[in-house]
């Protein structure tokens, strides 16, 4: 697996990572604890040394597999993890946003354990709360790197203004977003330009667009109660209709370079900058290898001028989350 470094911090992790949200979490029937140990270490055994959770993902349990499932490979790989809900303790519901320093320090002593780790590789703030001062948050995390429970500091979804005022208390190794032939925000709202000037890389999730550019999706596609996917209006059957024409762009060049439409979605982020690593998610190892196999593609300048042609003319349908969560992106 080739690697990369997110940005000018010196943390190099693998081309792709591993998003291990959907292990257990938000993506219908979970895996069970053994199934998830053994895709997680058949990752490490093809390459890969990025692996991405949160507190707030189960919540808490995709913590305690992740750590399980890594602890013989420990020096192997980067851990990134996340904090800034507030959890219901009774319920394990998210009740808001929570960056209160004595908070982060709180989830961040809470995931080590859980993690059974000496040190969090990279620790993201996991919304923007309007509430904190971002300098408070970044000191905060400073003050955790400086005792050695963390090394890199990360925001996600975070506006460019914020990033900036974050970076001058406490350098940010990686930004992470929603980032795919469908979600382009940060190539518009200055996340990206922030990224490149202050040398900070960019952690792009749900690079498959939570699997409707794998091609594997119709208007038909049913969710599940447990599938989070229910509820977001991408994903509603008028909108996957409307936004079928840009799989079909990504399964026309995949015919012509004999690969797989989420292969060629992938090689076109990895050709973005050389500082952009996406971690998509999956519960099959066929899918793990297919996904891994697009470190090796690269996309030919005609390539790439014929995906943007193609796709700058098609309008995506449908907001990526409901109102009340698309407020917590880019404040």
């Amino acid at each position: 697996m080739k690697k990369r470094s997110l940005g000018k911090s010196g943390l190099d992790v693998s081309a792709i990572g591993f998003g291990c949200m959907g292990l257990n979490s938000s993506y219908g029937q979970p895996l069970g604890n053994e199934e998830s140990t053994r895709l997680v270490r058949e990752a490490v055994d093809r390459g890969v040394t990025f692996f991405d959770t949160a507190e707030v993902y189960g919540p808490f349990t995709n913590e305690e597999i992740v750590g399980k499932a890594l602890a013989p490979v420990r020096d192997r790989v980067v851990i990134a993890t996340k904090f800034g809900f507030a959890i219901d303790r009774t319920t394990g519901k998210p009740t808001g946003l929570d960056s209160r320093p004595e908070h982060i320090r709180d989830v961040a002593e809470a995931s080590l354990k859980r993690l059974g780790i000496e040190t969090i590789d990279l620790l993201y703030q996991h919304r923007v709360d309007p509430n904190v001062p971002i300098e408070d948050v970044a000191g905060a995390v400073k003050d955790l790197i400086q005792e050695g429970k963390v090394r890199h500091f990360g925001l996600s979804e975070a506006g460019a203004q914020t990033i900036r005022r974050a970076h001058a208390v406490q350098a940010v190794t990686a930004l992470q977003n929603e980032y795919s032939l469908w979600t382009r925000g940060v190539e518009t709202n200055g996340s990206l330009d922030a990224c490149e000037e202050l040398g900070i890389g960019l952690v792009a999730y749900s690079p498959l667009g939570r699997g409707f550019l794998t091609g594997a999706m119709s208007k038909d596609t049913t969710f599940g109660d447990d599938d989070f996917r229910k509820n977001l209006p991408r994903f509603s059957p008028e909108a996957m209709v409307a936004n079928e024409a840009l799989v079909d762009l990504l399964k026309a060049l995949a015919e012509d370079r004999s690969a797989t439409p989420a292969q060629i979605a992938l090689a076109w982020l990895l050709a973005k900058k050389p500082w952009i690593v996406p971690i998509p998610g999956t519960t099959k190892l066929h899918r793990l290898e297919e996904n891994l196999a697009a470190a090796d593609l690269e996309l030919t300048s005609a390539d790439l001028e014929r995906i943007e042609k193609a796709a700058t003319a098609i309008a995506i349908q449908g907001e990526r989350y409901p109102p009340h969560l698309m407020a917590t992106i880019g404040r």
